[in-house]
């Protein structure tokens, strides 16, 4: 496995309408690397945003999607999403404050 960083593993924020939905339970939702596990996750976040408390990680790996463009078919890159819930005491995340 790759040497990944902590800075690494969270790549961006996932925005959607379900994604805001989930933001009344305390869940966020992240884009993170592919290869990267749930303990990785939970430390990432908990030293990127300071004062969140992490309670779970779940994972779901998205496989890339056939493409086609005349006869040729390519795939796009598989990505990995993860649902993440803080505890109740902790600090809320900044980046989804203004949304």
């Amino acid at each position: 496995m790759a040497d990944i960083r902590y800075y690494d593993v969270i790549l961006k924020p996932v925005i959607t309408e379900k994604s805001m939905n989930k933001m009344a339970d305390r869940t966020y939702t992240f884009l993170v690397h592919p290869e990267s596990n749930k303990t990785m996750i939970k430390e990432a976040v908990e030293k990127m945003f300071p004062g969140t408390k992490v309670k779970s990680v779940n994972t779901m790996n998205i496989g890339g999607k056939t493409k086609r463009r005349g006869m040729t078919f390519g795939k796009t890159a598989k990505t990995k999403k993860a649902y993440v819930k803080l505890t109740e005491d902790s600090k809320e995340i900044e980046i989804f404050e203004g949304l």
